[in-house]
This record gives structure tokens, C-alpha cells and sequence, in this order.
């Protein structure tokens, strides 16, 4: 049945279309937008209840999106954990971009996920799971070393809670797994403990058709910490730079060792691999296989088609280039308090229903993340704190952050805090990248 859908769009690239949105947390409000914009129907579920203002006076809403299926030519699942629903429509000859049972086990499930890459022939670092922390603060005592404490399962969404330890004994992790033991008990669940390597974090993401990974590559590098200079707590991301390729030794090393697997898992999708790579090889570190976020706006910024023909194209099965900008593209997020946290008395009472305030009337570049839109103003909602991602793009690494600075100015949100040097690891990074034949 799955083919026969395929045929029967393989020429439609110009129709409107009808597009269902299933969003875990309102994070694909900005790719729901402008695929509105793009002159497609749209509508938006979101699942989580604190975010469910999200999107209001952007795109329709929708509290219930398995009422809609009918409705829609295709579905866009924005978030793991909709693999057995992706794979049940895709059944039933619906078209769909998301992931699959498979998929969502190699990012939730740590372990899996690196049992996989074994499978694959890719090279892994030492890692371990653990359920408790007393036997894992044994493990450490009697391997000394520097550890990453990464959360399992849905533990992991609470970004602030991955540790990197920098003592070569472990002493720092020994002590924030005491920590966690007193303040979380046995509700933190399953997590791993991978041993630490230095080198430079990038990781490599494809689109997947249902049959092969799509050209050309996207390389990214990630700015998780809270602070410039990587100082702070973790927050998931503050912002990203990358550029496209049409060949990376990193991808192939990794990703495309998985495209068979892949086509038979019956994934459509975008799928991220993060690494850390020095000049002895390249390590692989944990799959995101969904979009990326910030990663997908940044993407599109690049982007020169419309991104909701480009997700309808990859999610019936075509084969093509993705046409985008040479050169680099760049974004951060604005944020307000009490992000990265969790704290709903400080939201609302510092941020809730704040104005985003634009100096002049262009919004080019400006992404509309956790907001609301009445009389035309745009309302920070949610519960998060996320504003706003801005993105930039040039030639150079410098004329995009150029142009991501300048529309940063262009814009006042009461409160807000944003990092200043998205986008200067390109500097350094890109001359060890180099050296190591890894460019």
C-alpha cells in the first residue's frame, strides 16, 4: 500500500496540502507556521498541558489530532515516542514523517542505542547503565576516571541533570551522584555512565526518505551550557551553528552505516548522531532522531525551499538534493526567567504573558518558539521560558553571526538573557576538524 501512496504524489509538489502537526511540548510551532505561511492548511496538537496556549493566533489548534488524520495529507510527528503511531498510519498507507519504534529506542534507551552502534561496526566509548546510584558510585571507585552522568528514558528531557565530570579520579562525579541520591531517590530511574574523552563535540543528521539517507549532510555544532564560554548549568541548548556538506567522513563513519537498518525499521525522518571526534577517531555519544531543536529552525534558515513541500517530499518516499545556502547558518535562543528551570511561581511572575517587542516591523529570521499571538503582539506563554530563536546565516561564520547580532538587537523581551558567542567554537574547532581529516 505504501508504494502506491508514493506514486500517486510523486508529481504533486506544488499542490496545497494539508498538514497535522503532532507536537510533544509546541516545539514545531515555528515549522507549522511558516509551512502556513507557505500557503499549506495547517493544524497543531500539543500534548503537553502546561504548553497547550502555544501556537494560539499562529496556526488552529487542535485538542484532539487522532480526529484529524482523515483531514490531513500528511502528518508530522516533531518529537520522539510516536514510533508505534507513525508506523500504525504508515500502515495504513497514510503519509507521515516520524519516527518508528526503533528509532525512538535508540535515543530514549541509552544503552540500545550504543549496543547499535557496536552492531554497526561504529567505534563507542566505555559506557555503563546503572539503576541505582550506590552501585555506581562502587563502579567509580574501583575504575577511577572522568565520567558523564547521563540520564535514561524520560529523566533525560531534565538537561540540567547531565553531569561531565573533569576529575581524572571521578572524585566530582562521586559526589553529584551522592547528591542526586539524597535529592532524587529512587524516582531518577535508569542512567549511564559513559567514560569522558576530549576532543570536539559535533554531531552529523541526515533526512531519511524510507529508503536512503538525502543529500546533503547537515554538521552541527552545539552550544549546551548555559553561560558563554560553556559555563553554567546544561539547558539542552542555547543555540547551534552548522553548515551543509555533500560529504562528511564523520557521517560516513556513523549514520550511513545505519541506512539499511533504517529503510527496514521503516523510519522517516531526521535523524542526529553527536560526537566527540580527536585525532585518534570519532566517538559517538547518544542519536536524537527527530527533529533537533534548535537545530530544524536553524536548518531552515538554510533552507531554500519550502519547508513544508521539502517534509512532504521526504515523507512520500522522493528521492532529491535539498537545496540550501552556501556557506553557514547560525541561531540562539532569547529566553526568560526561570529557564532552564522548572519553577512556575518565577514564570509567572516574571515572564508570563511578557511582549515581544520589535524595534521595526521585520521578523525575518525570528522564530517564534513558546508564544501566544493576540491583536498581532506576540505573548511569551508555556511554562518554560523559550521566546524566541533568531538565526543568522553568511558566507562566513562571522557574516552570519553578523546578521543573527543584528537581529537579536532588533528585538526587546523583558528579562531576557541569550548567549553572546554562538558560533566562536568554529574559530578553534574547525583547524583540529582539519588536522584530523575530519573536514
Amino acid at each position: 500500500m505504501q508504494k502506491k501512496v508514493k506514486e500517486n504524489h510523486l508529481k504533486t509538489d506544488f499542490i496545497k496540502r494539508n498538514f497535522l502537526f503532532v507536537s510533544r511540548w509546541g516545539e514545531s510551532l515555528d515549522i507549522a507556521y511558516a509551512t502556513q505561511q507557505e500557503g499549506n492548511a495547517v493544524k497543531l496538537f500539543i500534548e503537553d498541558k502546561p504548553s497547550k496556549e502555544i501556537g494560539y493566533g499562529f496556526v488552529p489548534k487542535v485538542p484532539n489530532w487522532k480526529k484529524h488524520v482523515d483531514w490531513a495529507d500528511i502528518v508530522v510527528f516533531d518529537y520522539t515516542g510516536y514510533g508505534k503511531e507513525s508506523e500504525e498510519l504508515r500502515a495504513a498507507g497514510k503519509i507521515v514523517f516520524g519516527g518508528s519504534t526503533y528509532t525512538d529506542q535508540l535515543e530514549l534507551d541509552r544503552n540500545f542505542g550504543q549496543e547499535e552502534l557496536k552492531k554497526h561496526k561504529v567505534k563507542i566509548l566505555q559506557s555503563k547503565e546503572f539503576f541505582n546510584f550506590q552501585d555506581a558510585i562502587a563502579y567509580v571507585t574501583k575504575n577511577p576516571d572522568a565520567y558523564v552522568i547521563k540520564p535514561c528514558g524520560e529523566t533525560q528531557e531534565l538537561k540540567q541533570l547531565l553531569f561531565v565530570g573533569n576529575d581524572d579520579e571521578g572524585i566530582d562525579v562521586i559526589h553529584v551522584l551522592n547528591a542526586y541520591e539524597k535529592s532524587w531517590g529512587n524516582d531518577f530511574g535508569n542512567f549511564q555512565l559513559q567514560r569522558k574523552v576530549k576532543g570536539v563535540e559535533i554531531s552529523v543528521s541526515a533526512f531519511f526518505n524510507g529508503t536512503t539517507f538525502l543529500t546533503p549532510i547537515n554538521v552541527c555544532f552545539e552550544h549546551k551550557k548555559l553561560f558563554p564560554k560553556e559555563l553554567g548549568v546544561s539547558t539542552g541548548e542555547m543555540g547551534s551553528s552548522m553548515f551543509w556538506v555533500k560529504h562528511s567522513p564523520i557521517f560516513e563513519a556513523t549514520l550511513k552505516k545505519f541506512e539499511t537498518t533504517l529503510s527496514k525499521k521503516n523510519f522517516i525522518g531526521h535523524i542526529d548522531l553527536n560526537c566527540i571526534v580527536n585525532g585518534n577517531g570519532i566517538y559517538p555519544l547518544e542519536f536524537t532522531s527527530r527533529f533537533g531543536f534548535p537545530q530544524i529552525f536553524i536548518q531552515r534558515a538554510g533552507i531554500t525551499e519550502p519547508i513544508g513541500n521539502m517534509l512532504y517530499k521526504i515523507a512520500s518516499g522522493q528521492n532529491f538534493s535539498i537545496n540550501v545556502k552556501k556557506g553557514f547558518q547560525i541561531g540562539a535562543f532569547i529566553v526568560v526567567p526561570p529557564f532552564p528551570f522548572d519553577d512556575k511561581k518565577t514564570f509567572e511572575l516574571f515572564s508570563k504573558d511578557s511582549i515581544v517587542i520589535f524595534r521595526k516591523e521585520s521578523k525575518e529570521g525570528i522564530h517564534p518558539m513558546h508564544l501566544k499571538r493576540i491583536n498581532d503582539e506576540w505573548l511569551i506563554t508555556g511554562n518554560t521560558g523559550i521566546a524566541v530563536m533568531v538565526s543568522g546565516t553568511g558566507l562566513t561564520m562571522k557574516d552570519a553571526q553578523k546578521m543573527m547580532n543584528n537581529r537579536i538587537n532588533n528585538i526587546i523581551v523583558n528579562n531576557s538573557y541569550y548567549r553572546t558567542d554562538i558560533g566562536d567554537r568554529w574559530f578553534d574547532d574547525s583547524d583540529k576538524l582539519w588536522s584530523w581529516g575530519l573536514l
